[in-house]
């Protein structure tokens, strides 16, 4: 059992949802976004989505676009994620870690050595926004034979047709994106979260993480109430934004601000179903 199975069947356990954390390695600087992401789990994130900086993040809105641009301006490169996480791993053995991006900087790293490197370095999964099920051979066929996870999207304009075909080869969770557009815009309903939630749940058994939108502790238990999973990403990206003083570097209390933040979104997850 991979540690996202287990991680799932801890929660199912508890009777409750998991919070899902994602930040972008390296942002604002590689000291600062080691600090952030060892305080993650005992801040209350259940899973941790780790942002791969790319130049070029079309699915994202000015938030963690700044943030991808910060951390690369930082020197922060693929390579170096990678190192991050076997770091993060050598304390802590049990959280899932998940990598989330664009293919382009695994294509120049090779699909093939990046799987392989990435579970020798303890990630778990790996979220690739602009590669589809069509292409599941360039990364899903090396992942798989390396044990690593793709976790695939599906977004409310995925029909009864489309649906099969992400579910098909997908592993770990299905990523629910619940709205159509860029990453830190606009919320979804709640009534339509739990409508998509019911919906998927007939064509996969994986557990289901409902993401983009999600801003407060509020809309995190709503989420948490219809899925197994919530995913905030923009609102700690922004978080960490407004502890940057004017130059882009971090401010001496950043790092317990996200947290602290962290601590309350985990908190709105962890009351949702009682």
């Amino acid at each position: 059992m991979s540690r996202i199975e287990r991680r799932f069947a801890q929660l199912r356990e508890e009777g409750r949802a998991g919070l899902v954390i994602y930040l972008v390695a390296g942002d604002p600087d590689p000291e600062t976004s080691l600090a952030l992401f060892r305080g993650l789990a005992a801040a209350g994130a259940d899973l941790v989505e780790i942002g791969m900086p790319f130049s070029d993040p079309m699915a994202d809105g000015p938030a963690i676009q700044a943030a991808g641009q910060r951390a690369l301006k930082a020197g922060m490169t693929l390579h170096k994620t990678l190192a991050m996480v076997r770091s993060l791993r050598e304390r802590d053995p049990e959280t899932p870690y998940v990598l989330m991006g664009y293919y382009n900087p695994i294509y120049r790293y090779g699909a093939e050595a990046f799987a392989q490197d990435a579970v020798a370095a303890g990630v778990d999964g790996a979220i690739v926004v602009d590669l589809p099920p069509e292409e599941d051979e360039e990364l899903a066929a090396p992942a798989r034979r390396a044990g690593l996870d793709i976790v695939r999207l599906a977004t409310p304009t995925s029909d009864e047709a489309r649906l099969p075909a992400i579910v098909a080869h997908a592993g770990g969770f299905l990523y629910y994106v619940a709205i159509t557009g860029i990453t830190g815009t606009r919320s979804a309903d709640a009534g339509d979260v739990r409508a998509a939630v019911a919906r998927l749940r007939r064509f996969t058994q994986l557990p289901i993480a409902v993401g983009f939108g999600i801003k407060s502790p509020a809309q995190a238990a709503q989420v948490a109430r219809a899925a197994d999973a919530a995913v905030v990403g923009s609102a700690v990206v922004d978080r960490l934004a407004l502890n940057l003083d004017p130059a882009g570097n971090a401010k001496p209390g950043l790092v317990d601000a996200v947290l602290a933040d962290i601590r309350t979104l985990a908190a709105g997850v962890r009351s949702a179903r009682h």
